[in-house]
């Protein structure tokens, strides 16, 4: 059996592109070293597939920020506005991804959601009614040809055609079925060019067919296909499908023209039982995805085989695939230094990943597979005994009541006692959490780390920036104040470390977006809290000043989608092993005099199912019952807030009310205020906080700006329920940038506050 890489990790093994992009925005480094860095990148990622001996290596599945922005500005998807800075095509390029704002002009960036039940965000496509789609770029091509002249032939990679017009946005009348046939030039084009270079297979990512899909969805998918297919020449082209199965369109893909079909093992719940019951066309290659791609724990050889023995009854050609792109794991081992060798070695990253597919290669060109020594070895450890249980825990979970779910009194009568208790102005004023991370907070927590500094030391700095925190805010004006997080490395991360049951790696970057790279902890056992993880530091910001200091938590779905998760338990018995925990600290919180916590559940939405029919009973009926166990302990008076981003929660929106917080904070500024008028048609009780600025970006929106987007919220949303904050922390911003769009958004919602009680 032949092997394959659906996609690999860009940034690199210590996150080389993330620093040479950075140093590219600050004009640190030559545009054209920046391009010879990108190079060295890709060159080392290709050959460590092919030293791995993978038969079919990717390429163009790198990008300097976002694959679907990559098709965009190949076919031309450049909206208007970024067109008239008149920018370089890389900076332009950058531009749609972060926004600009110069001597050239100011514009806002793209749009920017999650990737499908991923935590790695897209850049959403615009096209406009008088847009000329066509292929107008070289990078797939370029690349191809790069690592055809190291020696190494390529598969080509890119975002489909029916999922490119499926998570575009169109901002004028017309829809995706007006674009086919700009697209299907566009497509072909790009199938006859690969043609003369000689390619032999191209690979189109089509993730959206896992989804949910209408007749009009069927129709759209033959539309493109049927006459892209007819330009594939000597190319043979490879349908990839990942995250789910396909089995509303199955027999249409297996009916077309495609040479090889990818799908999903391991996530697609109906792929095997498709395969086993209507057949595999014996013309075709089947890209079995049966090595995981998003998690991090190392395949059982075992399990797979007998997968393969199934799947080799109805398909004659196999090849060995990863079931998504390796961008959603991290780089390699090779680093973690930290991580003992009893953990390690149950664990693969992307490198291992590779040297998994080798050796179920090898394996399987066995006449005796199980004797081999990879195998046994295998054996011996995904058999062994991990002592990752705490008794304690399991049955605290299992001693969970209906009751532990609820909190009383119910949410109108908690809402005259809040604002009676608050006396908060009209449109209060907050952030949603963190501060800038200057280089100095990062060495005072590295320093630490390393033993470098005591433990004295290290708070002692923590509280000197918190004071200065807390200062900065109440002289800007906000209302409901922060104490900045200059504790805490990731908003996961920190409490991973502070609850039992984690391990912490040191190297273990995943890219989020652009330069935006976390760093999951792995859940190894039960998780239980052994001390209080915020108490010190939230008690100290609140002596300081006489305004409401919020305490500052992360929810329990958010920390699960946000760690690689055990596979030997559910998801919902982790998660509410986590709720147990974070419960803990929320009352402790309380009963130190905190009258404010939030809880953020940004990634509430990130392990939804795809398919609409599974998110009740796969997904939501345990996740909104953890947040809800989270706080249904604390007093009517204690005010609870939970915060979201970059994610479509119009469609869940009932799902959050349920949540029972009292004030909610949403990502809406990239988005064009869409959450707004969902919250006016559901009525929505919960007060709301739709950010009102875009902290991804560099840019400084002005008071103008913002004072424009709280007249909108105004218009859907009652001036009693509505709170200004940015739409996310402030973390990865700089101090000036902070500074000054704090004051600007201060000064809008006291000037809208004026004209409201005028």
């Amino acid at each position: 059996m032949q092997t394959s890489v659906i996609g690999y990790p860009r940034v690199g093994a210590l996150r080389e592109l993330k620093f040479a992009t950075e140093k590219y925005f600050k004009g640190a480094l030559s545009r054209d070293k920046f391009l010879e860095a990108a190079f060295e990148l890709r060159k080392t990622h290709w050959e460590a597939q092919s030293i791995n001996g993978i038969d079919f290596i990717s390429s163009n599945d790198f990008s300097f920020y976002d694959n679907l922005l990559d098709i965009a500005v190949l076919l031309n998807a450049v909206p208007k506005r970024y067109k008239q800075l008149q920018l370089e095509p890389i900076d332009e390029y950058f531009a749609m991804a972060r926004g600009y704002q110069g001597e050239k002009g100011d514009v806002k960036a793209l749009a920017m959601k999650k990737w499908f039940n991923t935590n790695y965000h897209y850049m959403v496509p615009e096209i406009e009614d008088d847009m000329n789609i066509y292929l107008v770029g070289t990078k797939p091509f370029n690349e191809y040809l790069e690592a055809k002249n190291l020696g190494l032939e390529t598969k080509p990679v890119m975002t489909g055609a029916y999922t490119f017009l499926k998570l575009t946005r169109f901002t004028g009348e017309k829809t995706a079925e007006d674009f086919i046939a700009d697209i299907v030039q566009a497509y072909s084009d790009i199938l006859d060019l690969f043609n003369t270079l000689g390619v032999s297979w191209i690979q189109f990512d089509e993730p959206a067919l896992v989804m949910n899909m209408t007749a009009r969805d069927k129709n759209l998918f033959g539309q493109l296909y049927n006459e892209i297919l007819l330009h594939k020449g000597n190319a043979n082209v490879l349908l990839q499908t990942y995250f789910g199965d396909i089995r509303d369109c199955y027999r249409e893909v297996a009916a077309m023209a495609f040479d090889g079909i990818g799908l999903d093992f391991v996530e697609g719940k109906k792929t095997l039982e498709l395969i086993e019951s209507l057949g595999f066309p014996a013309d075709k290659t089947l890209f079995a995805g049966v090595v995981n791609g998003k998690n991090i724990w190392r395949n059982n050889y075992a399990k797979t085989l007998g997968l393969i023995e199934k799947i080799s009854q109805s398909c004659k050609k196999v090849v060995l695939n990863t079931s998504c792109s390796l961008l959603h794991v991290p780089y390699t081992l090779k680093h973690e230094d930290g991580l003992s060798e009893k953990h390690k070695k149950h664990f693969a990253f992307a490198e291992e990943k590779l040297g998994e597919l080798s050796e179920l290669k090898k394996i399987l060109s066995s006449n005796n597979p199980v004797e081999t020594a990879e195998f046994i070895k295998n054996a011996k450890i995904v058999n062994e005994n991990r002592n990752c249980d705490n008794p304690a825990e399991q049955t605290a979970v299992a001693a969970l009541s209906q009751d532990d779910f609820v909190r009383y009194p119910a949410f109108a009568e908690r809402e005259t006692i809040q604002k009676k208790k608050f006396q908060l102005p009209l449109l209060p004023t907050t952030t949603i959490g963190s501060f800038p991370q200057t280089e100095e907070v990062k060495a005072n927590r590295s320093d630490y780390k390393k033993g470098k500094i005591s433990f004295e030391q290290y708070t002692g700095f923590n509280k000197e920036k918190i004071a200065e925190c807390v200062a900065l805010q109440e002289k800007i004006g906000l209302d409901v104040l922060v104490h900045g997080e200059f504790e805490r490395n990731d908003m996961v991360e920190y409490f991973g470390e502070n609850l039992n049951g984690y391990l912490f790696t040191e190297k273990a970057w995943v890219q989020s977006y652009g330069t935006r790279c976390v760093k999951p902890p792995i859940i190894w056992g039960d998780i239980y809290r052994a001390r209080p993880m915020s108490v010190d530091y939230t008690v100290y910001a609140q002596s300081l000043t006489s305004k409401y200091m919020k305490g500052m938590l992360t929810g329990p779905v958010t920390i699960l989608n946000w760690s690689f998760p055990r596979e030997d338990i559910s998801l919902k018995e982790c998660a509410f092993q986590i709720a147990l925990a974070i419960r803990k600290e929320v009352l402790d919180l309380e009963a130190n005099g905190i009258k404010i916590i939030q809880i953020d559940e940004a990634a509430l939405r990130e392990k939804l199912p795809l398919r609409k029919s599974d998110w009740h009973s796969e997904y939501l009926d345990w996740a909104i019952p953890a947040f809800r166990l989270v706080h249904s302990g604390v007093k009517p008076e204690t005010q609870i807030h939970t915060h979201m981003c970059y994610s479509e929660f119009s469609d869940i929106i009932q799902d959050i009310e349920a949540m029972d917080a009292d004030v909610i904070t949403f990502e809406a500024s990239r988005s064009d205020l869409t959450i707004v008028k969902t919250l006016r048609e559901c009525e929505f009780k919960t007060e709301v906080g739709p950010g009102v600025y875009d902290i991804h970006s560099p840019r400084i929106p002005s008071v103008s700006e913002m004072k424009e987007g709280l007249s909108k919220m105004l218009e859907k949303i009652p001036k009693e329920k509505l709170w200004v904050n940015p739409d996310c922390g402030l973390k990865t911003r700089g101090d000036a940038e902070v500074l000054a769009s704090l004051e600007n958004m201060v000064a809008a919602a006291v000037e809208a506050r004026k004209e409201l009680q005028s």
